[in-house]
């Protein structure tokens, strides 16, 4: 049988590509499957977490928000390595198609916990295989979908970039509102187990939904050794060092923006979530405010925001990316605010907590829309998917640093000389972002770039 032949550079269209919708579906599911699991883990590891005799053992705080964190710096660190497999071996596609099934029975080994004693397998040791397994897969994928995204263009219709990624990034919160929503549920109606499950079943779909645009999709086929000679390019070396301060700075926005699943849902437990005509979510999902907004913000801020604060100045991407970090730091001055009445004794209502999740949202449209479109035009084209994990290595050495915090915290009150107790906490990470706004405000106007895209004969 002759070989499948796919388009191997973008078509000379001025409308959207054929395969766009394929992908856009796809991220859609995947990213119920991946954020429906992690809307329940806070309050599963320290609330509903057995023994493999079946009794709590659940963790405290700090040491469940190492995990997290631990987790997420995983899940972004194998991006690298997706990107490097991807753009030196086996081309995005295959590199996603294969690693979507892995990313499946990662779902599949957490959806066993509820009946984790009919194999003699304590909730723990389950957990954290299933985690390690997803970490591998979701990581994996990830750069490559994003720079698939991008592959899909030409210069003819260069100007949709923007366009797609932000429906891109709009396909990724409607998965995610919906499984924040849903996911909490299934796991007080009918356990553990279903809440997990119901994951695994969307990364089936995901994967099936991924294949069947496979004949409309632009396969940029793998480099090979043309990968490292282009990274250690002139223009790879230049690329990487231009871009590389950009991705500490931005690391430190992920160090706070990653607690909204971790220790956002645990301060939310102790919150007055009552909002009146029967409505009364659980802490997990309370989550999902910041998915909700990004599905508001999105549209407002192309049609609205953007074209406003562009009659003032011009609104370059990395002029964004200091907005977004500025607007950080109040989200986690107001965390610290509810942690203050909290430790007061007063019981404040979760309101407070979605006008963090405001601030916290418009820093997130403003950062990581912007700076995966922005790492994606600024790599050269042998380097793509390369130049997006390294973005994504600044979400892992955010979830790392958030990470190494609660190690910190975890040791010193084992020590009996606690540190960042209360309030203390959510100052620390304020005070650290405003100082990192500062010096990108700094380091910002010396940057120098240069565009790269797929349907140039250039590297």
């Amino acid at each position: 049988m002759a070989k499948q032949q796919y388009l191997t550079r973008p078509q000379e269209l001025e409308t959207m590509p054929p395969g766009i919708p394929y992908i856009v579906g796809n991220e859609a599911a995947e990213r119920f499957s991946f954020y429906g699991m992690k809307a329940v883990l806070a309050v599963f590891m320290t609330k509903y977490l057995l023994d493999a005799s079946g009794a709590p053992a659940p963790f405290p705080e700090e040491t469940a928000s190492k995990w997290i964190h631990t987790f997420n710096g995983a899940a972004y660190f194998f991006p690298i390595l997706g990107a490097f497999l991807a753009d030196w071996l086996l081309g995005k596609y295959r590199t996603i198609l294969s690693l979507s099934l892995l990313y499946c029975v990662g779902h599949g080994v957490l959806a066993l916990m509820d009946v984790n004693h009919l194999l003699g397998v304590d909730q723990q040791s389950l957990l954290f295989v299933g985690l390690a397994i997803i970490a591998v897969g979701a990581g994996g994928i990830k750069p490559c979908v994003a720079s698939h995204v991008g592959d899909q263009f030409g210069r003819k219709n260069e100007h949709l970039l923007p366009v797609v990624f932000s429906w891109f990034y709009f396909s990724i919160n409607l998965g995610a509102t919906v499984a924040i929503l849903l996911t909490p549920i299934l796991r007080d109606r009918l356990g553990i187990g279903w809440a997990f499950g119901v994951p695994a079943v969307l990364m089936a779909i995901a994967t099936f939904a991924f294949w069947m645009g496979r004949n409309k999709f632009v396969h940029i086929p793998p480099s090979g050794g043309e990968l490292f000679r282009t990274t250690i390019s002139p223009a790879g070396r230049q690329a990487l060092l231009n871009l590389f301060p950009l991705y500490l700075f931005v690391a430190m926005f992920w160090a706070l923006f990653d607690q909204t699943h971790s220790r956002w849902v645990m301060q939310a437990e102790k919150m007055d979530r009552n909002f009146g005509f029967n409505l009364q979510p659980t802490s997990d999902q309370l989550q999902a405010v910041n998915s909700i907004l990004v599905l508001i913000m999105i549209p407002l801020t192309a049609l609205v925001i953007y074209p406003a604060l562009g009659k003032l100045f011009a609104l370059t991407p990395l002029r964004k990316i200091g907005l977004g970090l500025f607007l950080a730091a109040p989200a986690f001055a107001t965390s610290a605010l509810i942690e203050t009445a909290i430790q007061s004794g007063a019981t404040p209502h979760a309101g407070w907590q979605i006008l963090a999740y405001f601030f916290i949202t418009m820093a997130e449209i403003l950062i990581s829309i912007t700076a995966m479109e922005f790492s994606y035009t600024q790599a050269p084209n042998k380097m793509k998917s390369v130049m997006l994990g390294c973005f994504y290595l600044s979400v892992s050495l955010g979830n790392f640093y958030t990470a190494a915090v609660n190690q910190w915290i975890e040791s010193s009150a084992a020590q009996g000389t606690p540190v960042l107790q209360g309030a203390g906490y959510y100052w620390f990470f304020t005070a650290s972002m405003f100082m990192t706004a500062v010096l990108f405000l700094l380091w910002s106007p010396f940057y120098r770039g240069r565009t790269y895209i797929q349907s140039d004969d250039a590297v």
